[in-house]
Formats: C-alpha cells, sequence, structure tokens
C-alpha cells in the first residue's frame, strides 16, 4: 500500500508561486480582451440592457406608487364623502327632532288655548246660567 506523498515546505511554495503566476497571466489576458471591438460591442450591449432593465424597474416603481396614492386617495376620498353623508343625516336627524319638538310645542299651545277658550265659553255660560236664575 503506497502511502500519501508529503510535500515539503519549498514544492508548496513554488506551487503557490506558479498559481500566483498563472492568474496573473489569467488577469492580464482578460485585460488585453477588454480592449476588442467585439468585447467592447459586448459589454456596451450589456450596459445598455441593464440600464434598460434599471429604467423599467423605476417605472413599474412609479407606477405602483401612482396606483398606491391613487388607492389612497380614493381611500379618502370615500372616507371624507361618507363622514359628509354622516353629517348630512345626524344634521337632518337634529332638524327632524327639532320639527318633532316645535310641532309639539305648537300642540301643546293648540291644547292650552282650547282649554282656555272651553273654560272661558263654560264661564260666560255659567255666568249667563247664573244671571237668568237672578
Amino acid at each position: 500500500m503506497q502511502t500519501k506523498k508529503l510535500f515539503d515546505f519549498n514544492e508548496r511554495r513554488n506551487a503557490a508561486e506558479e498559481a500566483r503566476k498563472a492568474a496573473a497571466e489569467k488577469f492580464q489576458a482578460m485585460k488585453s480582451r477588454l480592449e476588442d471591438p467585439e468585447v467592447q460591442k459586448r459589454m456596451a450591449e450589456q450596459k445598455a440592457i441593464a440600464e434598460a432593465r434599471a429604467q423599467r424597474e423605476a417605472e413599474k416603481r412609479a407606477a405602483r406608487l401612482a396606483a398606491r396614492q391613487a388607492e389612497e386617495a380614493a381611500r379618502l376620498a370615500a372616507k371624507r364623502e361618507a363622514e359628509r353623508k354622516a353629517q348630512e343625516e345626524a344634521a337632518r336627524r337634529r332638524a327632524a327632532e327639532i320639527e318633532a319638538a316645535n310641532l309639539r310645542a305648537r300642540q301643546a299651545a293648540d291644547q292650552r288655548n282650547r282649554a282656555a277658550s272651553l273654560a272661558a265659553a263654560h264661564k260666560v255660560m255659567m255666568d249667563a246660567r247664573k244671571a237668568r236664575q237672578r
């Protein structure tokens, strides 16, 4: 059975150095590719797509905000309308109560006037009867 090969310090250091060099070469290769017109064209297209996406998202947010504001305005308008109707109904009830109180007061005054008229007529009749009896 074979055992694992143990790397010494120098081998590990050399492997790390090679990895750094490979990463640097890869970065340089990518950097030189950025100057390629085809790559620049694709990057411009991607940038335009990203900007268009951002604009669409902003428009959607604005539309949602406008919809929320419209809903809030409609809700407030409905609330104000309900309050106005409630106030009108309360005013109608108060007017009806006042009218009913006035009617009761007139009826009571009429009843008192009738009672006073009847009492006066009764007194006149009684006085006339007493005068005949004398």
